[in-house]
C-alpha cells in the first residue's frame, strides 16, 4: 500500500531504512527486521507501479500496475528488543519504546545504587551505571580523550575518558554498551552544569565478579554438574600490575527441606566466570532455577 501511494524510488532507501527502525511500519507489519530487509524489492515494485502510472499503462483491472505482482516480503525472526532499541536509537536519536537499560536496572541497582539524577556535588568517586552513547574520540592536548554520555533513564550526563582509560577499556566504551564506571563529578566549564571524569570501566560480567559476593543456588535432592559447568565457563586470568588476578565468581549452594535449611560454600576450584550464558545454565540445574548473585 505504502509502495503504491509513494514513489519509494525518488524517495530514497536512505529515509526509509529510518522509517523501517524507528517502527513507522509498525501498524502494516510489525515486524521491523522483515521490512527492513524487504526495501529492495519494495523499491523496485514502488518504481514499477510509479512507472506504469506515468505511462498510463491502464491494466485489464482498470488501474495502472494493478497487474504487477505484489513483493513477498522475507520471512525472519524480528528484533530482539536489545537490537530493536538500538535500531531505534540510530533512526531517531532516543529510545522509543523502552531503554537499554531497562533490561539491567534490577540487577546493577543492587550495587550502583546512585542514579545520575541524584548525583551529589563532590570530588570523591562514585560508582553508576548507564548506556554509552554519542561516544566520539578527539585530540587533546595529553592525548586521545573520549568523549561520551551517561545515560541511566533518570538523566543523561556528559563523561570524558582519557586515553590510558580509553585504550585499557576500548571493548567496553562503545555506543548502546552497559558500563559500570567509577568517575567523579567535575565542572563543565564549555557547557555548564557538571561533567563526569571515569577512571575506571566495567562490564556486566566484570561488575559481577568485582562487586558479586557469590551465586546462591538452590538445590534439592540433586547438585548441580559443578564441575561440567566449571569446565564451560572457567574464570579467567588477567595481567595486571599487581600480577596474575583471577577473575570469577564464587558458588554456595543452598538447601531447604522441611523447615530445615543450610548452605555450603565451595571452594575456589569451584569459581566460574559469570557471563549470561553461565548464569542461564546455572538456572538450568537449579532447583526450580533458583540461582542468584547475591551482591554487598
Amino acid at each position: 500500500d505504502f509502495a503504491r501511494r509513494v514513489d519509494l524510488k525518488r524517495v530514497g532507501k536512505r529515509p526509509l531504512e529510518m522509517l523501517a527502525r524507528a517502527g513507522a511500519f509498525d501498524a502494516l507489519d510489525a515486524n521491523r527486521a522483515r521490512v527492513f530487509e524487504a526495501l529492495d524489492s519494495l523499491v523496485a515494485y514502488s518504481a514499477a507501479i510509479h512507472e506504469a502510472k506515468s505511462s498510463n499503462q491502464v491494466s485489464l483491472f482498470g488501474e495502472a500496475g494493478a497487474d504487477i505482482p505484489e513483493p513477498r516480503l522475507p520471512y525472519r525472526d524480528d528484533w530482539q528488543p536489545v537490537e530493536r532499541l538500538t535500531q531505534e536509537h540510530l533512526a531517531i536519536g532516543f529510545y522509543l519504546s523502552g531503554h537499554l537499560f531497562d533490561e539491567v536496572e534490577l540487577e546493577v541497582r543492587q550495587f550502583a545504587k546512585r542514579k545520575i539524577a541524584d548525583l551529589i556535588d563532590s570530588r570523591e568517586p562514585q560508582l553508576i551505571a548507564a548506556i554509552v552513547t554519542d561516544l566520539r574520540v578527539i585530540n587533546g592536548q595529553r592525548g586521545k580523550l573520549a568523549l561520551f554520555k551517561l545515560d541511566d533513564k533518570t538523566a543523561v550526563i556528559e563523561a570524558t575518558a582519557d586515553e590510558a582509560v580509553l585504550n585499557a577499556h576500548r571493548n567496553q566504551l562503545r555506543d548502546d554498551e552497559l558500563v559500570i564506571v567509577q568517575a567523579s563529578l567535575q565542572p563543565d566549564r564549555f557547557a555548564g552544569g557538571f561533567r563526569l571524569k571515569v577512571t575506571q570501566v566495567w562490564d556486566l560480567e566484570e561488575a559481577r565478579c568485582r562487586f558479586g559476593k557469590y551465586l546462591r543456588v538452590a538445590v534439592n535432592g540433586s547438585a548441580p554438574d559443578v564441575a561440567r559447568l566449571v569446565k564451560d565457563f572457567p574464570p579467567r586470568r588477567q595481567n595486571s600490575e599487581q600480577g596474575e588476578q583471577v577473575r570469577g565468581l564464587s558458588v554456595r549452594l543452598s538447601l531447604n527441606r522441611q523447615g530445615a535449611s543450610a548452605e555450603l560454600q565451595l571452594g575456589e576450584a569451584a569459581k566460574f566466570y559469570p557471563s549470561d550464558a553461565a548464569l542461564a545454565s546455572w538456572m538450568a540445574q537449579a532447583d526450580k532455577g533458583q540461582a542468584k548473585i547475591e551482591y554487598d
